[in-house]
């Protein structure tokens, strides 16, 4: 019996190639879609699960309130450290202060690299849960040690052995391998731990490390801890909570309240508004799977569209194998085994469409993702995933047709009824309605990141290259190296930061300053830079004037935003102090000499921060901050760079990054996210159309003689296009304004989490519906046309 219903579901579909073609092209594409997004997804759900006590690890967030806004980081002050050791170690079974991650020279023999790495204490292994190929697990014991990853190890040391060998670090000190473990999985978070160093070696090294053991409120610092077997997060949570006020009177002022963040969710979610939880990335993976189950829908409703829809030409079938004896069970078993097979087939396609487009799709969405041939779960998901498509997709056809009467096929009676084609209409209305929606939500995602990119960022980027300057043999030559640059004529003007231009790396409090509101909790962004700052970034002065050299008492100066002087409540900030608040070992008063535009260094979603500019006169230096000569081209302008910087550092290698490519990785996770739903909505479209393309071919095979009758008694083309066009426009029409509102709802809630976002316009939604409309046009009128300008004779000849 098995074998008689795949013989006749074989005949079947090879009898009516071109819309087995439709159903099989349609449910593999659908099906593709779905299998990348569920690889995609799993890939996110599956971050860190390399390592076996994820469930125990977590980082220590604190959160603090200025002036009623609650801001929650990981950063936090070093003396929190003894305090966790002297009375809640208890709680732990490994606790590690970490620096964040810094890139540092590494040179052996003649070979120079720079990597990304941590400064962390010793139990680093544990928590990371490395695995160790050579050398001792322990291998950040000793204060001269380095572990270095596999990768790291090989670029050094080729084919020798590193164990025992000396890596000369940023010049400055020499590090011995004690071990090489294995790279750590592309998902996961300390996948940019290429080497780790000792923490000691660290603190020793930064004079302001040390100085910061007993400043509680210098939050530089990060620490990961395991709790213990025998408590849990919650309660860790609850005895840590207030453990800063506690212990700094200081830190009451602003609520300071530190707890565990586990690492379970420091991928998927770790933003947080005000100081709860508020998602991150979990909301993509739920607008994937959305898309993937969608579109596969799309997919199914066209096989069973398109099966319904030939139910007149199975109808003898039906009612012959009934009047012969047929339970309506077979029948449905029968059709749900066509069903079955045609799922099938279109998984094959769908799987070599995946390999084929796996790596064009990692190089998209960042990822590494690889087609899974051993997993016997992804074999055994697949085959449920192939069986529930084949129930989806086959069971309303199944149903439908084993439910004709064999008396009224067989007497010629059988008419579909009034209302047969309402299903297929529904269904022809879901499609449009989720693909209008897909069009709505993309053009949306698109135009807000396009809003951003167009917002004024307060500099010129275009020509500007930053050059990190970790190194030792940096230290006092930005006076030499300045001229050097500039005198070769590759560069015409270079400062120092303490920070990247397109970020921001320390935030202070503890200011007073004429004028501050009573009780005002004030958080500045504070960076430090070199007198030539402003003019290398072409960041203008809006009121008073730059720093100079010609003014010793500069050095004691800044420069603050416009959005600063707002915050402050500064009326006239020229010339006023801001003062340091701490009584016990105060700063010198900085003196405000000039204004400058508001420049976007964080995200370009956020508003503009109150920052300080401030004259680097420690040489706190982290980044050369070069303007290139617009006169020569970029590929001129850094083979001078590199040889001048070469010649006076020959054992330093040469790294750089243009400004206007740092910036455009702000919009790199928007853009990803618009350019896959994109490619998402454009496969939903074409399955939609591969759809209304099959049901406009039989409804046109369909109505043949109605045709032929027609142009006989003098329908022109047009008449028969607007017959056959017109029900499918109608349904399309209806689809338009029932995704219009649901979009709208839906996006205009997504874009509620960007402060400086783009304002929802008609003609989005315009737009959308005509597109729909087009596409449903063209789609129609291919088989349209071409019922209409046939031969009425070859139709009418058996009449």
């Amino acid at each position: 019996m098995l074998k008689n219903y795949i013989k006749i579901a074989w005949r079947n579909l090879a009898k009516n190639k071109g819309y087995t073609i439709i159903n099989v092209g349609g449910l593999a594409l659908g099906m593709a879609v779905t299998l990348i997004i569920g690889l995609w997804v799993k890939d996110e759900l599956s971050y860190n699960n390399y390592n076996t006590n994820k469930d125990k690890i977590a980082q220590i967030f604190q959160s603090q309130t200025f002036n009623g806004e609650t801001g929650t980081g990981p950063a936090i002050p070093r003396p929190l450290e003894k305090a966790f050791r002297d009375g809640y170690m208890d709680n732990f079974e490994y606790l590690v202060m970490s620096s964040w991650n810094t890139a540092q020279y590494l040179k052996y023999k003649e070979t120079s690299i720079s990597r990304d790495g941590y400064f962390m204490q010793r139990e680093a292994p544990e928590i990371l849960d490395i695995k160790i190929l050579k050398g001792e697990r322990d291998g950040v014991r000793e204060i001269n040690s380095i572990m270095l990853n596999e990768s790291t190890a090989r670029a050094l040391f080729g084919e020798e052995d590193p164990i025992g060998k000396v890596v000369e670090v940023n010049s400055q000190y020499d590090m011995m391998v004690s071990a090489v473990y294995e790279d750590l999985p592309f998902n996961a978070s300390f996948n940019d731990a290429e080497f780790i160093m000792p923490w000691d070696k660290y603190v020793s090294v930064n004079e302001w490390i040390k100085n910061a053991e007993d400043q509680w409120g210098n939050n530089s610092f990060q620490m990961f801890v395991q709790i213990a077997d025998n408590t849990t997060m919650e309660s860790v949570t609850s005895k840590i909570l207030e453990v800063k006020q506690k212990l700094n009177e200081n830190s009451r002022e602003f609520n300071a309240q530190m707890f565990l963040f586990p690492m379970k969710d420091w991928h998927l979610r770790s933003n947080f508004e005000n100081g709860k939880q508020a998602g991150g990335r979990i909301k993509y993976v739920w607008l994937f799977g959305i898309i993937g189950g969608f579109v596969l829908l799309l997919a199914c409703i066209n096989f069973m569209n398109l099966s319904t829809a030939r139910s007149e030409k199975r109808a003898k079938e039906v009612g012959i194998r009934k009047s012969i004896g047929s339970q309506r069970s077979q029948l449905i078993n029968q059709f749900l085994g066509e069903s079955f097979l045609v799922v099938l087939f279109a998984f094959a396609i769908a799987v070599l469409i995946v390999v084929a487009s796996l790596s064009g799709f990692n190089n998209l969405a960042r990822k590494e993702i690889s087609f899974p041939w051993g997993s016997l779960a992804f074999w055994g998901v697949s085959l449920l995933f192939i069986m529930v498509t084949a129930l989806l997709a086959g069971s309303y056809p199944a149903l439908y047709l084993s439910s004709f009467r064999p008396v009224d096929v067989l007497k010629g009676t059988f008419k579909a009824g009034k209302h047969s084609g309402l299903p297929r209409k529904i269904l022809v209305v879901v499609q449009f309605t989720v693909s209008v929606a897909f069009i709505i939500g993309t053009v949306i995602v698109m135009q807000q990141i396009n809003y951003a990119k167009n917002r004024p960022i307060g500099y010129d980027k275009e020509g500007l290259v930053q050059i990190p300057t970790m190194s030792q043999d940096f230290t006092g030559k930005f006076e030499l190296m300045r001229d050097e640059f500039i005198n070769s004529g590759a560069v015409v003007e270079m400062s120092t930061s303490s920070a990247p231009t397109t970020n921001i790396w320390s935030n202070r409090s503890g200011f007073v300053w004429e004028g501050k509101p009573e009780g005002f909790q004030e958080d500045l962004a504070w960076t430090e830079v070199s007198p030539e700052y402003a003019k290398s970034l072409n960041l203008k002065i809006v009121e008073g004037r730059d720093f100079s050299r010609e003014f010793p008492s500069d050095s004691n100066a800044v420069l603050i935003n416009e959005t600063a002087v707002k915050y402050m409540g500064l009326k006239n900030p020229i010339g006023k102090f801001i003062k340091d608040d701490d009584e016990e070992d105060p700063s010198p008063p900085l003196k405000i000499i000039g204004v400058v535009q508001d420049m976007i260094a964080q995200s370009p979603y956020e508003p503009v921060k109150q920052g300080m500019y401030v004259f680097d006169k420690y040489g706190n230096a982290s980044y050369y901050n070069m303007r290139l000569n617009p006169n020569q081209s970029a590929s001129q302008n850094l083979a001078v760079i590199e040889r001048v910087f070469k010649e006076h550092f020959p054992n330093i290698p040469f790294q750089y990054d243009f400004v206007d490519e740092e910036y455009a990785e702000k919009f790199a996770s928007e853009e990803r996210i618009g350019t896959l739903s994109g490619i998402f909505t454009a496969l939903a479209i074409l399955i939609s159309c591969l759809g209304l393309f099959g049901l406009t071919s039989f409804v046109a095979e369909q109505r043949t003689k109605e045709i032929g009758v027609r142009k006989v008694l003098g329908a022109s083309v047009f008449n028969v296009w607007n017959m056959l066009s017109k029900d499918f426009l109608k349904l399309v029409i209806i689809s338009c304004f029932i995704a219009v509102p649901i979009a709208y709802y839906v996006m205009n809630g997504w874009l509620q989490e960007y402060p400086y976002r783009v304002i929802l316009k008609w003609w989005i939604f315009g737009l959308a519906m005509l597109g729909a409309l087009a596409v449903t046009v063209l789609t129609v009128s291919f088989q349209a046309i071409r019922a209409a300008k046939s031969n009425p004779v070859k139709s009418l000849r058996t009449e």
